[in-house]
């Protein structure tokens, strides 16, 4: 059993290093104006903003906890990835070209023409939240590897990589961003089909042995298909797949900016469609990986640790096999994999935070006439600001049993009501002010009932949610739309804008 780093290894994760660097500071000169920071002049095609979409889905949260869950349960997470096709479908067809034609960068803008400037803080903020949540869990799923590789201290490493991501942002600029995402999305495609065939080839009788190991544990289910909403049935995950690919094409920052990179209408709408289909199939390769590796150690039960079996180390399950199982040069290439996943992830959110404070704090309540040096200032500040913030939770993510159930959650927490808020402007134009913020302020009781009754105990016991606590963010955007309709329809002519 290989344990050990070797000189081969070493230098194709140094060759993937290099590359990337030089194409961060390629792009340093076209990143020294803040159109070139943030929205690259609109320059781009398609192909490499779908690309760049691609990975920004294709996060170190897929590559280690996707395979992570199918090696400890089913293929019952993949049905988030089921809802992709309508969500995209909504995406390119109404989200689009409302934002192409907006003419602002920022995903936020229009909430505070429709609504007024309290409507442009909650969102944005809401997004900066969901941001910190995210850098904090992918940089730590991004030192799990190295951790498990060299035995260094996980926090030496979470900072490490933590430092190196936000440098190699704030040189290259969303327009380094994006390329090196395009890279990198190829990258870890690749790695993550090779290690799939190589799990398949090392069991005793081949891939049939696979699926008959699978099917007596029932590995490939989707989960129930009962109307119950206090499990993760498979209704339930695709509802809540539907909410934040939504809300992920529709009022998130990293998403909406790339709608701006794209030279024409027609190149961002093939972007989009790139980005949001091709991460259907990328995502049942890391299930197939976990499946694999439930398999493959259901046949070499000797060389998984016993700590690994406990399902509350189910990400670390596959770093564990990658530094133990695989051939030099693989080794390396899947690390730089999960490297390039991770680095694609927290290299938009560090770059379209920068872009938020930019624009809807800064350029809104601090400095309306600030100059095109003082712009700069500001975003490489803020960068570097949200990369520390970000590393911070990566630190605090540690001692979470399962990685990627955190970060749904908090993704449904943060999320509070953005999507419903924006839905309620785009479907009603008779919604004003005061029927918005009546809908915001059930969303957010509905979303801090939902996150924190689960916990209660004596007497508020009885008033617990039932529901599963990925039906947060759904029940919180609904919320958030009805009682915005219904005071519309109560008010009458009196809510005429």
């Amino acid at each position: 059993m290989k344990a050990h780093f070797t000189l081969l290894d070493g230098f194709v994760l140094g060759a993937y290093f290099l590359v990337t660097m030089a194409v961060g500071l390629a792009f340093w000169r076209r990143s020294r104006s803040v159109a070139g920071f943030t929205a690259a002049e609109g320059s781009l095609p398609g192909w490499l903003t779908g690309l760049s979409i691609l990975g920004t889905y294709i996060s170190s949260i897929s590559f280690l906890a996707l395979p992570g869950r199918a090696f400890a349960g089913n293929w019952n997470p993949f049905v988030f990835s089921l809802s992709l096709p309508l969500a995209t479908w909504i995406a390119v067809k109404y989200f689009l070209p409302f934002y192409r034609n907006s003419g602002h960068v920022s995903a936020y803008a229009h909430l505070e023409a429709r609504f007024g400037p309290w409507a442009r803080v909650y969102a944005s903020s809401c997004y900066l939240l969901t941001q910190f949540a995210r850098i904090g869990t992918v940089t730590y799923l991004m030192a799990l590897p190295l951790h498990v590789l060299l035995g260094w201290d996980i926090r030496y490493i979470i900072v490490g990589t933590g430092v190196a991501t936000t440098l190699y942002t704030f040189v290259g600029g969303i327009v380094g961003v994006i390329w090196t995402d395009a890279i990198q999305t190829v990258v870890l495609v690749g790695g993550a089909i090779a290690c799939a065939v190589l799990m398949v080839s090392q069991l005793p009788e081949g891939p049939g042995q696979l699926l008959t190991i699978a099917a007596q544990h029932d590995k490939f289910s989707l989960g129930s298909f009962g109307a119950g909403l206090a499990e993760p049935t498979f209704w339930v995950v695709l509802a809540y797949g539907l909410v934040i690919n939504l809300q992920n094409f529709g009022v998130d920052q990293s998403y909406v900016q790339r709608y701006h990179t794209s030279s024409s209408d027609a190149e961002a709408r093939k972007s989009v469609w790139l980005g949001g289909l091709a991460y259907l199939p990328v995502s049942a390769v890391f299930f197939f990986i976990g499946t694999a590796m439930f398999a493959y150690y259901a046949t070499h039960p000797e060389l998984l640790p016993a700590a690994y079996r406990d399902p509350g180390k189910s990400d670390s399950v596959f770093p564990w096999f990658i530094v133990t199982s695989l051939p030099s040069g693989i080794t390396g290439l899947l690390i730089a994999s999960i490297f390039a996943a991770a680095m694609s992830t927290i290299s938009s959110s560090l770059n379209s935070t920068a872009t938020i404070l930019l624009n809807d704090y800064y350029g809104r309540f601090v400095n309306r006439q600030a100059t095109e040096r003082q712009k700069m200032r500001v975003l490489y500040l803020t960068t570097v600001g949200v990369g520390i913030v970000g590393t911070g939770i990566g630190v605090a993510m540690i001692s979470v049993k399962s990685a990627l159930d955190v970060w749904w959650m908090l993704a449904g927490v943060f999320g509070g009501g953005m999507l419903g808020l924006f839905l309620l402007g785009f479907l009603s134009r008779r919604t004003n002010n005061r029927a918005a913020l009546a809908g915001v302020s059930a969303g957010v009781l509905v979303i801090l009932w939902m996150s924190l009754s689960p916990k209660w105990t004596g007497a508020l016991a009885a008033f617990k949610s039932p529901f599963h606590g990925f039906l947060t963010i759904v029940f919180g955007t609904l919320a958030v739309v009805l009682v915005g309709l219904l005071v519309t329809v109560w008010a009458g002519p009196r809510a005429r804008k």
